[in-house]
């Protein structure tokens, strides 16, 4: 494998820099000196951003756009053996890491690398981290996976030992990383396109368990099936937490306010209960806090610091975001596109001020669709009226044509007894809503994809 010498920078090409990760790692290498430039398929508010840090971006993705200057080519999970600029790459003889062994290469540069994984909430919770971790003054350097409101953005390069990255599975990427302190959230059945079923899903987080050295530590939800099975055997410290008190960390009661935000008193080791209080709603935010302040005491952060970076972390960009309000009508946004993460938003939601809950879901990927479709019908019961988007398809993740849709799901929803739309177009969903919604009614626009554009078109953004 090829290795970057971050003393000796070089032109590194990066092909779909436009994504969030991506962009933020083009970036960070730009600060450290590189010469760096890249492609995407579309212009997008990151890929503008990056040619005002003086980037630049193809807005095309060609063969000739792969030069013989160029030292090394970055390529994320997306990236096709047919991809002209790939193909151009390897005919070229040219140097190419993945975007994973990029991030696992800039994390030996640091005395303690923090990974934080999870099939959910790990942007959450890496944002929680940082806030934490800013709130300190340990200057870290950042990658998040979503816009952290606190910096701008979701890189940050800082002048210390810290380095706080999330870490993803999909197709074993976290495996890349060498990681000091990791974080498992949960471990679940998704990305099956991949990993085919829960079994592989669970055997990759089993290894990345096993990156950690013998002075590092694993932080672990202890409500995971069988936790024992990712920590036995492991030469580092283990923690638990979870919602019971046969974790290290767990909560006593939680109180919700108006807006679903929690206030609980935490039980922990060695410690007097503490009580902390969310600015993000929902009791799956307790449990992503808990492995934060988990981490924290690690480090040996004051309680009062950490108090306030939660109370004063607010989310980040597409988790539960409060987008604006039209005729009455407050409008959300969500990244939610699995079963567990859209019931876990629409309970919060649920607490939430409202007169109907409405919830835009557009399915991600066919497969996911398929694998999960009886699990989201029953999800999204959870709002009042529930409208369904094209489903989602991500360039060149699949090749298969899979026999699932929209209108199935929106028929398995109605099966529930659950009253239910499906609409081929975003203008044929904004048309409904404007008819629809009334003063009082909550609507979330939810899913990876790019439904957020139907919120932002209704409030004329």
């Amino acid at each position: 494998m090829y290795q970057i010498d971050f003393h000796h920078p070089v032109k590194i090409y990066f092909i779909g820099i436009g994504g969030i990760s991506m962009s933020g790692l083009a970036e960070l290498l730009k600060d450290e000196g590189f010469e760096v430039l890249g492609s995407d398929h579309v212009k997008s508010a990151l890929t503008d951003a990056l040619v005002e840090k003086g980037i630049p971006v193809h807005i095309q993705q060609q063969y000739d756009n792969i030069t013989p200057d160029i030292d090394c080519v970055i390529i994320n999970s997306a990236i096709r053996e047919n991809n002209p600029e790939f193909v151009a790459t390897r005919d070229l003889g040219l140097p190419y890491l993945t975007r994973a062994e990029l991030l696992g290469q800039l994390m030996k540069n640091y005395k303690i690398p923090i990974a934080v994984s999870g099939t959910h909430g790990k942007t959450t919770t890496t944002s929680m981290v940082s806030e934490i971790l800013l709130h300190a003054d340990t200057d870290p350097t950042l990658s998040i996976g979503g816009i952290l409101k606190s910096i701008g953005g979701n890189i940050r390069r800082g002048g210390s030992e810290y380095f706080v990255a999330e870490a993803c599975e999909y197709t074993n990427s976290f495996l890349q990383f060498f990681p000091k302190i990791g974080i498992i959230l949960n471990v679940e059945a998704d990305h099956l396109d991949f990993f085919k079923d829960l079994e592989n899903v669970r055997r990759s987080f089993r290894k990345f368990a096993e990156l950690l050295p013998q002075d590092g530590c694993l932080i672990i939800n202890g409500e995971i099936p069988q936790p024992e099975y990712f920590t036995r055997g492991l030469p580092c410290k283990v923690i638990t937490y979870g919602m019971n008190s046969s974790c290290d960390y767990y909560p006593g009661e939680i109180t919700h306010n108006e807006l679903s935000q929690a206030t609980f008193r935490l039980h922990s080791p060695g410690r007097a209960p503490r009580e902390f209080c969310l600015s993000v709603p929902g009791d799956h935010n307790v449990s992503n806090a808990m492995a934060a302040i988990a981490l924290a005491d690690l480090l040996g952060i004051d309680s009062d610091i950490t108090r306030r970076a939660l109370q004063d972390f607010t989310g980040t960009d597409r988790r539960f975001e409060y987008k604006g309000k039209i005729g009455g009508v407050t409008i959300v946004d969500d990244y939610a596109h699995h079963p567990t993460e859209i019931a876990a938003t629409l309970t919060a939601a649920r607490n939430y001020p409202h007169r109907t809950l409405w919830c835009v879901f557009q399915p991600h990927t066919h497969s996911r669709t398929k694998a999960f479709l009886k699990d989201f019908a029953k999800a999204l019961t959870l709002a009042d009226k529930v409208v369904l988007a094209e489903i989602y398809e991500v360039t060149g993740r699949e090749v298969e044509a899979l026999d699932v849709s929209s209108e199935l799901l929106c028929q398995e929803v109605r099966k529930l007894g659950k009253e239910a739309y499906y609409f081929p177009t975003f203008d044929e969903i904004e048309n409904f809503l404007l008819e629809n919604c009334i003063n009082g009614d909550l609507l979330i626009t939810m899913g990876a994809g790019d439904v957020y554009k139907i919120g932002e078109s209704l409030l004329g953004n």
